[in-house]
């Protein structure tokens, strides 16, 4: 399952920098799931399985919520009763489990690699946010340099695609819209923050 497999990576990541803070947590969630009527078997623990596992798979394509993304699923919980009442073709099922997220708290401390650079600022891939703005106003000191793509500041430290920026969360906002992700802004406005020299680094800095 793809959502274990990066959970693994992302986790060891956490560990690894020290990072036990309130950006991840654990939370009971319910997810209803469909299952066509055709699928009902009349073996039990097959229905468990299908449903379960239906669960998953959307689950690893909705990547997060407004609680925060979905790290992993750590326990089932219960499989409610299923009712049709909606559509006579389809069993609505809602399954109850609990998960480990990974939500980002202003104040907090992290690391991003730089993918796109604009006029007003730069956009960070930082662990499973895809959508972390450092904007001009929060990288004081930075110019921008039209034909190179960088930022670049008077001791000639650069901000452009692929450095590695270390940052703080200045302010974050969930928006319910197709991309179902946190919009994060990032500032380097503080001592200790800004580029650094850990090329390939995509995730939390300590």
């Amino acid at each position: 399952m793809a959502i274990c497999t990066y959970t693994s990576f992302f986790l060891r990541m956490f560990w690894s920098f020290g990072i036990v803070s309130d950006m991840l947590r654990e939370v009971v969630l319910t997810h209803q799931v469909w299952v066509s009527v055709k699928s009902v078997d009349i073996n039990k623990e097959i229905l468990t399985s299908y449903v379960v596992g239906r669960s998953l798979k959307q689950l690893s394509k909705d990547k997060a919520c407004k609680h925060g993304y979905m790290l992993a699923v750590t326990k089932l919980i219960r499989i409610g009763r299923g009712d049709n009442k909606l559509c006579p073709d389809h069993i609505l099922f809602p399954v109850v489990f609990r998960c480990r997220v990974f939500i980002p708290v202003a104040g907090e401390v992290l690391t991003g690699v730089v993918q796109h650079v604009v006029t007003g600022g730069v956009f960070l891939k930082s662990g499973p946010m895809h959508m972390v703005y450092l904007s001009t106003r929060l990288m004081p000191n930075y110019l921008f340099v039209p034909g190179e793509r960088t930022y670049v500041r008077d001791d000639s430290s650069k901000i452009g695609i692929g450095v590695v920026v270390r940052y703080s969360v200045y302010a974050v906002r969930w928006i319910e819209d197709k991309y179902r992700e946190f919009r994060v802004l990032a500032t380097i406005d503080a001592d200790g923050l800004g580029p650094v020299a850990l090329n390939g680094l995509d995730g939390i800095a300590s």
